[in-house]
This record gives structure tokens, C-alpha cells and sequence, in this order.
């Protein structure tokens, strides 16, 4: 089943969450519905949340499985979920832009990698919450495929 590890339809614009576990469990639910991961997959989401907190600052929250949530993925996938008005995150931390990530045996340190790079600029930032179409996501993110 091998299929983009970020497409069009794995993107979500103009959300509108009220808790940061609706977020998370939003961002799963797209890895789910599009057959990376098993529906187990989204407990181990809000575990991991609640383990650590997946903010990872200027804006962006990157969840994903705890370590022994690796059998549940299927295949390597990232979701993308645009929150303009934001998400609280706890202590402060708001959210606009998250990055659901489901990595079969050791992919998700690439894709890891490649989301930083991107997400390390904040003029990257500003474009992907300001992006009107999933296009002009796909067209910032082109190298994690």
C-alpha cells in the first residue's frame, strides 16, 4: 500500500479546535481514516502528550505514538492539521500548526528531520498558517516525500 508520506487529502486547513487533546485526537484521526495506523494508534497520541508535551515552539506541535505504539503503524504518514485561531497547549504554549507522525520501523527520525528543517524558519511558519490551500502546503513541505 505504499502511498506519499504527506498528500493533499492527510491536510486539514482553517480547524478549529477547543482542547489540545481535540487537536490530537483530530491529527490521528486523519492517519486512521487514511490507513498509516491502526485506530489504537490515537491513545498512544494523547499518552505520549501527556508523557511530554509535543509542542515544539514557534507555533508547531509535532504528536505522535509513544515507543511501543510501533506496531500499530502501518505505513510511514504525516498529517497536517492548520489551527489559525490556535490551541492552547498548557502553560502558555499556543498552537497553530500540527504535525501528526506515524513512522514505520525507524522512518519517523527522518521525517523528524525533514519537519524540522522546514518548520526552523519562521518564514516557513507564517506561510503554513497563512496557507490558504493544500497546495501551497505540499509546495513548502516537498522534501519529506
Amino acid at each position: 500500500m505504499s502511498q506519499a508520506i504527506l498528500a493533499k487529502e492527510n491536510i486539514l486547513l482553517n480547524a478549529s479546535v477547543g482542547t489540545k487533546e481535540e487537536a490530537i485526537k483530530l491529527t490521528g484521526s486523519i492517519l486512521v481514516e487514511k490507513g498509516y495506523v491502526e485506530l489504537s494508534y490515537l491513545g498512544k497520541m494523547l499518552e505520549r502528550e501527556e508523557l511530554t508535551s509535543t509542542y515544539m515552539g514557534n507555533f508547531v506541535a509535532i504528536p505522535h505514538g509513544t515507543e511501543d505504539s510501533k506496531d500499530m503503524v502501518k505505513e510511514s504518514g504525516i498529517s497536517f492539521v492548520q489551527v489559525p485561531q490556535g490551541v492552547d497547549f498548557g502553560a502558555g504554549n499556543i498552537v497553530k500548526l500540527l504535525i501528526g507522525i506515524a513512522g514505520k520501523n525507524n522512518d519517523h527520525l527522518d521525517i523528524l528531520s525533514n519537519i524540522a528543517i522546514v518548520c526552523s524558519e519562521e518564514e516557513n511558519i507564517e506561510k503554513l498558517v497563512n496557507a490558504r490551500t493544500a497546495d501551497e502546503i505540499l509546495a513548502i513541505f516537498e522534501g519529506v516525500n
